[in-house]
């Protein structure tokens, strides 16, 4: 199982906490309000605890559950308190009417995560394309990206402790079409699919 610290205090947060607790893992949860963070430890139960907000965190992979224009300010805020940390970002950085990338760039938060991450810290792209409520009570597949082939297979092993299939797309530089993947789920479920109970998923054929 896996040792992990959250830095976040809202849904996906509380989401992907609470499966972790109940796949075995260790969860720690940091915010900059200690109350919260401690509200929600409690709420989560299974041993997690509460980290001081800015200080090295106790779980081998962080992963950031902030909104998109926070993720990159508060990796630089941590700095080398990241240091040989497997830091998972998670964010959709939607345009102001959620068609569209609100960077211009063939960039993605995570790839500027990278650039703000201490040496010797891995940068994974994950769960950013399922609803929070669908991870909270489906078995949606999870999409990840990266170039450490190491850090990869921790994230990996921590997708799977959860009940869920993790699927590799390839190094940093597919975490932008993660995120268009993102803006295509909202696509569906204004348009196609008509509503946000879905994932998407990959369906291999059978020999």
């Amino acid at each position: 199982m896996s040792s992990i610290s959250i830095i976040g205090t809202g849904n996906m947060a509380r989401t992907i906490g609470t499966r972790a607790i109940a796949g075995g893992n260790t969860v720690e949860v940091m915010g900059r309000d200690q109350s919260k963070a401690a509200d929600l430890a409690k709420a989560l139960g299974g041993g997690a605890t509460t980290g001081e907000w800015g200080t090295a965190p106790a779980g081998d992979i962080v992963i950031v559950a902030l909104l998109h224009d926070g993720v990159v300010p508060v990796v630089t805020q941590y700095g080398d308190a990241l240091a040989g940390k497997v830091i998972v970002d998670i964010s959709n950085p939607f345009n102001s009417t959620f068609d569209g990338l609100a960077h211009r760039e063939e960039t993605s938060i995570a790839r500027e995560v990278a650039k703000a991450a201490p040496a010797g810290a891995s940068v994974v792209k994950a769960f950013n394309t399922v609803f929070r409520h669908v991870l909270e009570k489906g078995r949606p597949d999870v999409f990840l990206a990266g170039d450490d082939p190491q850090a990869k297979a921790r994230v990996e092993a921590f997708v799977e402790s959860l009940g869920l299939r993790p699927l590799d797309v390839g190094g940093l530089r597919m975490a932008h079409w993660l995120e268009g993947a993102g803006v295509i789920t909202v696509g569906l479920a204004n348009h196609g699919v008509g509503n946000l109970d879905f994932a998407l998923s990959i369906t291999e054929l059978s020999v």
